[in-house]
């Protein structure tokens, strides 16, 4: 028989060998958020048949990474406190992007349909656009 107790994983104020508090839980979710965003992403990915970066990866990357931090300065570990300390720039930089980017969408006269920025013409019903506003 073997000598592995699956009791003494829930027991002593643990579960699973691990003893929990409120940064050890941040920790864990900032780390369950930001693992995530590879599903969002693939997802994302596999419905388009292309490779796709979805807002919502962007905004998974900063709340997990930001959690991550907090835990990590929690727990004084200087390995991980750099890891986390600058990674949210360029989250941020993209939600930006991504923000502008949507934003600069212009609707279709005839069919209503939302057109890529600087669009000529309608890729739905091919109606001419109006020139962008500036």
């Amino acid at each position: 028989m073997s000598d592995f107790n699956w009791q003494q994983g829930f027991t002593n104020g643990r579960f699973l060998w691990i003893e929990w508090h409120f940064w050890k839980v941040v920790g864990w979710l900032g780390n369950g958020i930001f693992f995530s965003r590879f599903f969002v992403q693939w997802y994302a990915t596999e419905k388009k048949k292309q490779v796709v970066v979805p807002q919502i990866f962007w905004w998974l990357s900063l709340t997990g990474s930001l959690m991550l931090l907090c835990y990590s300065i929690s727990q004084k570990d200087s390995v991980f406190i750099y890891a986390y300390l600058f990674p949210w720039i360029p989250y941020l930089r993209n939600i930006i992007i991504h923000r502008r980017h949507k934003n600069a969408h212009q609707d279709c006269p005839a069919c209503e349909c939302s057109c890529p920025p600087k669009s000529n013409f309608c890729s739905a019903c091919g109606a001419k656009l109006p020139p962008p506003e500036t």
